[in-house]
């Protein structure tokens, strides 16, 4: 489900379609520590579809071991990938630390070593030499040309469709990377996508539909103004790149049109979210006509009045010293790790609280195990009991869902597509809707030849 990354080779070179964390399990943890199942020296460039850590959290691992090639995306890409990287070096190092009050995934009392340093992280980011400009074919070498194109997923996102030449015959290799579903208020609809041979589709949501925007603004109204009414606080654990920054526009036209009280108090704890949304005002060409117009305008979609940006680690663990009224959105939207653990561990146990999960959750992640309805979930060594209420609303997710799916690969016309990037009940359910396609999915480190 996590870990995207894909090995083509052509014409005498290696690339690769992203290098990414896995995310959820210790087993899955683990792995991310393993072999490559390929020798990263060998590799020449690597093509990034966007900023996501299951699609980028590898790339210092790979430079540690031995990558000496170019990372080629979009200028977006490229500035949030660095806040994403550096920001997971910066917590590895941290959980690497002793520290009595976690459960540690080394052996013994030994702390896991981290996966990459900052200082591998800072490494990683001299390889991001030139970008890709949607629309505009890329040389890369002879017989390897690249095209991004935009995916709505998120800022920056884009599918690459690759023409691949060798022995005489042109081949044309489209990789989704991870969809949008063109509803989001900030982004630019995404195009349909290019005509391809074969394609490698993104299956998250393959086996269902997402509730329409307007519904999940409502109940997202609803969840809020209910749980204030109880005496509690709305825990949202959100994705620091785009998620955040969709909830943060909601939120303002909530407020505008008179469905939420001015005076509400917000806390973006994430100080990457907070970066994030500073980076979106660098690319208003990226955005919907009418968001550009409000940051060329001075008025910034994303600024609510009882908006509080906190930064500090100790401004942070301040929060769980407010009981009652409080929106409080943190990293990460998996509960894999951060900020958003903390505000878990203080609110869950609370009846009058809320957690609402606005984003995918993996298999074994905390999050899953919230949403499936363990009681009680395991929290830095304790049992905290589940007594909030919870919510899940897909609406909001940056993925399309299984119709636009069968819609994307259909314009594609692929006479071959290999389903990726989902649970084995998502492939299947829409490997059984695609009847005018050879439909693969491939086991790790499987190869095919094209």
């Amino acid at each position: 489900m996590t870990g995207s990354c894909h090995l083509v080779e052509c014409a005498g070179r290696k690339f690769l379609i992203d290098c990414g964390l896995f995310q959820g399990s210790r087993e899955l943890a683990e792995e991310n520590a393993g072999a490559f199942g390929f020798d990263p020296a060998s590799i020449d460039f690597v093509l990034l579809t966007h900023a996501h850590l299951d699609h980028c959290g590898r790339l210092p691992l790979l430079t540690k071991r031995g990558f000496r090639g170019e990372i080629i995306t979009t200028t977006a890409t490229q500035e949030l990938a660095k806040l994403v990287m550096l920001d997971a070096a910066h917590l590895q190092e941290e959980e690497a630390r002793p520290n009595p009050h976690r459960p540690q995934h080394g052996v013994g009392n030994t702390p896991a070593a981290p996966l990459y340093s900052v200082a591998d992280a800072l490494k990683c980011l001299e390889a991001f030499k030139r970008s890709a400009r949607y629309g505009e074919p890329i040389d890369l070498a002879q017989g390897v040309r690249a095209t991004f194109v935009d995916a709505g997923h998120i800022l920056g996102s884009a599918s690459i469709l690759l023409e691949l030449t060798e022995a005489g015959r042109t081949l044309r290799l489209l990789f989704s990377g991870d969809l949008g579903d063109g509803t989001d208020p900030l982004l630019l609809p995404p195009p349909p996508p290019p005509r391809a041979d074969v394609a490698v589709m993104e299956t998250t949501y393959g086996d269902r539909l997402h509730k329409p925007m307007d519904v999940s603004i409502d109940e997202l109204y609803s969840t809020i103004t209910d749980t204030f009414a109880r005496g509690g606080n709305v825990i949202i654990p959100a994705f620091a790149l785009e998620r955040a920054q969709e909830l943060l526009f909601g939120l303002k036209q909530g407020i505008e049109k008179g469905r939420l009280k001015p005076s509400m108090q917000i806390f973006l704890d994430s100080p990457m979210a907070i970066s994030a949304t500073e980076i979106f005002a660098h690319h208003l060409d990226d955005l919907r006509p009418e968001a550009a117009r409000l940051f060329q305008g001075g008025r910034d979609p994303l600024a609510l009045p009882g908006l509080h940006f906190t930064r500090d680690g100790a401004d942070s663990a301040a929060l769980n010293n407010i009981h009652a009224g409080a929106i409080i959105m943190a990293g990460s939207g998996m509960a894999t790790g951060g900020r958003v653990v903390h505000h878990l561990e203080h609110n869950l146990p609370r009846p009058e609280c809320s957690v609402i999960f606005v984003g995918y959750a993996a298999s074994g992640t905390l999050a899953r195990r919230i949403i499936d309805g363990q009681n009680p979930v395991r929290i830095f060594g304790e049992d905290i009991p589940v007594k909030a209420k919870i919510h899940t609303i897909n609406g909001f997710s940056a993925h399309a869902d299984q119709a636009k799916l069968l819609k994307w690969q259909e314009y594609t016309g692929a006479a071959r597509t290999f389903l990726t990037h989902g649970e084995e009940g998502s492939m299947r359910a829409i490997a059984s809707l695609l009847g005018k396609t050879q439909v693969e999915m491939p086991a790790p480190n499987q190869g095919f030849d094209l």
